[in-house]
């Protein structure tokens, strides 16, 4: 069976990403198409990308790195789930993408933004990041907006129609990876 990881993409103290992250794993749960895993890039404490070597060498020295690609080389897809900071992803998603290499190549990848302009321009900036680590990203996506799909901008509240939105984005996700698979095999 596939397997999926929904990545939180924010490290920040106070995050709303938690929460986004909380619901997109619950909702992808309830699917029978792929087995899903909620990962935080919080809890693997990665510093700015500390390697000598070029990541496409796949010759990592740090014991943070070896457990980051550990930890994603057994997915055939992602979820990333981000807010918009500066019309961009957050440093510490970057950060963590910047780690690897192959372990990304020939996957799949869905996103779930939210910001004051539903998160449209992290993912943008996610998806030329894909096109660089050989990751193909479906095209519909979640935007989540801080004016209405949050009260008070901090307590996540979706909107009813976010559930069909994600759905809609984990069905292209599935179909993709699922396609992928026989190019890493």
């Amino acid at each position: 069976m596939l397997k999926i990881a929904v990545i939180i993409g924010s490290t920040r103290p106070g995050r709303n990403g938690e929460a986004v992250g909380r619901w997109v794993y619950e909702q992808a749960k309830k699917r029978s198409d792929a087995q899903f895993e909620l990962v935080d890039v919080k809890d693997f404490n990665l510093p700015l990308l500390d390697e000598p070597v070029p990541t496409s060498m796949h010759q990592y020295t740090q014991e943070h790195t070896k457990k980051w690609s550990e930890k994603i080389s057994g997915f055939d897809g992602f979820v990333f789930v981000t807010p918009e900071y500066n019309h961009a992803t957050t440093g510490a998603l970057k950060n963590a993408l910047d780690y690897l290499y192959t372990e990304w190549n020939n996957k799949a990848a869905g996103f779930v933004g939210y910001g004051s302009m539903g998160g449209a321009r992290a993912i943008e900036n996610l998806r030329l990041i894909m096109g660089e680590l050989q990751v193909a990203d479906v095209r519909a996506a979640v935007y989540l907006s801080l004016f209405t799909d949050f009260e008070n901008f901090s307590v996540f509240k979706p909107l009813p129609n976010r559930e069909a939105e994600l759905n809609t984005m984990l069905d292209q996700l599935v179909a993709w990876a699922e396609a992928l698979k026989a190019i890493r095999t």
